[in-house]
């Protein structure tokens, strides 16, 4: 059970009124971990109906796969002693945690209160040593950032995209239907196991639009911790005006995040912020580059096959051997709309004709189309107890990059 289980009945605020010393805060982590235990079982894997205890020395360390927030966290990869099963640790550093608990906090509450098959969970949480650890699936192909640094680094190929962006969709309609704005949406958020089964993370920045029985029509809250995810949020959030946003605006993060899949790049990702800013506001609507909208940069076949160029010029020209189908256009086109009201919501667009064709196909079929990129299971008896640096890992990953992924 989840040192914070306790707050998703009382919503207490863990931090309390500028309260900073780390001592106290790890006190208070423990008192309501213990608390909790009495209370509750600790989650349970529904597959293999393995108990994960919150007790670390159940756990064995095997590898850093990722950092994140100023390094006070990482991911590791690991392994459940009694079950020899391979999981991921989150760890977080309470001595040098910079931000707020609450940060924290939302991320874990909101995870023992949702459950759907197409959002990351932690099986467990508890307190050791100066320590947070967040027990998780290990998600053997990373995030869909670290497949375009891998391998994809012009795109996935259509098929890939629509099963991401399917089982994504499933993830967001779950929890709008249950009041609540995602504001993270982005290619490191969307994890991919072994098997197939694709899972948004990310929670940290959502924000619950149900406040004291009532759900609110618009919000104005600007998340905390934005630099990171800016390119991915939507015109009216970045504008902060007295119309506020909604659930519309995870619906543009998911378009930016198509042409993040479809490109191999993030839209606006390469302006300074208020270039950006002024783009969005401005209707700017980002596409996928293909063929059809690619074509005003004349280009012969002799340079498309000429082995010399660059190799950026080389990937470049994949845009113009390619063709999108006019449904995902269209998708993305209608995702990206700036005024919010002309949006599809998530369940409409699962009804969406691109994805009527795979509305009934297995995600099974996702790491085949995945191909050569291998996954991280398929090297994971790496030595045992080493620091393996980042960029070691990354290499048996088939050059899997980290540079900004598992960060929950």
């Amino acid at each position: 059970m989840s040192l914070f289980s306790c707050a998703c009945s009382s919503k207490e605020n863990y931090l309390g009124e500028n309260n900073t010393d780390t001592e106290q805060i790890k006190t208070k982590l423990v008192k309501d971990k213990e608390k909790s235990m009495s209370q509750s079982p600790s989650r349970v894997n529904t597959q293999d109906m393995i108990q994960y205890p919150t007790d670390s020395s159940q756990y064995e360390l095997i590898a850093l796969i990722g950092k994140g927030h100023s390094n006070t966290s990482s991911i590791s990869l690991a392994k459940h002693i009694p079950s020899d099963t391979l999981i991921s640790i989150k760890r977080v550093n309470l001595e040098i945690w910079d931000g707020e608990l609450s940060y924290l906090q939302n991320e874990l509450v909101l995870t023992q209160q949702l459950s759907h098959p197409n959002l990351l969970s932690f099986y467990c949480s508890f307190v050791t040593g100066q320590e947070l650890w967040a027990i998780m699936p290990l998600m053997a192909f990373g995030s869909c950032r670290d497949l375009i640094h891998a391998y994809f680094n012009s795109g996935l190929p259509e098929q890939a995209i629509l099963f991401i962006l399917r089982d994504v969709l499933q993830a967001l309609d779950y929890i709008h239907q249950r009041g609540i704005i995602h504001r993270g949406i982005k290619a490191s958020h969307v994890m991919i196991s072994r098997s197939g089964q694709v899972c948004l993370s990310g929670l940290h920045n959502s924000l619950d639009t149900i406040q004291n029985g009532k759900r609110l029509r618009r919000v104005h809250e600007f998340p905390l911790h934005t630099i990171d995810c800016l390119h991915c949020y939507s015109p009216e959030l970045l504008e902060q005006n007295l119309a506020g946003y909604s659930y519309e605006s995870d619906i543009y993060s998911l378009g930016i995040l198509n042409c993040e899949l479809a490109n191999g790049q993030s839209p606006f990702s390469d302006m300074p912020a208020t270039q950006m800013l002024v783009e969005k506001l401005s209707g700017t609507k980002p596409r996928l580059a293909d063929s059809t909208t690619v074509g005003d940069f004349y280009i012969s076949q002799d340079e498309l096959d000429d082995q010399s160029r660059p190799p950026q010029d080389r990937a470049d020209a994949v845009f113009f051997r390619r063709t999108f189908s006019p449904h995902l256009h269209g998708l993305t086109s209608a995702c990206l709309e700036k005024d919010p009201h002309l949006r599809p919501s998530a369940s409409e667009l699962l009804n969406h004709p691109v994805l009527k064709s795979i509305k009934n196909r297995s995600f099974s079929v996702l790491p085949s189309l995945l191909q050569p990129v291998a996954p991280l299971t398929d090297i994971a008896r790496a030595p045992k107890n080493l620091p393996v640096e980042e960029d070691d890992l990354s290499r048996k990953m088939s050059e899997v990059s980290i540079q900004d992924t598992w960060i929950f």
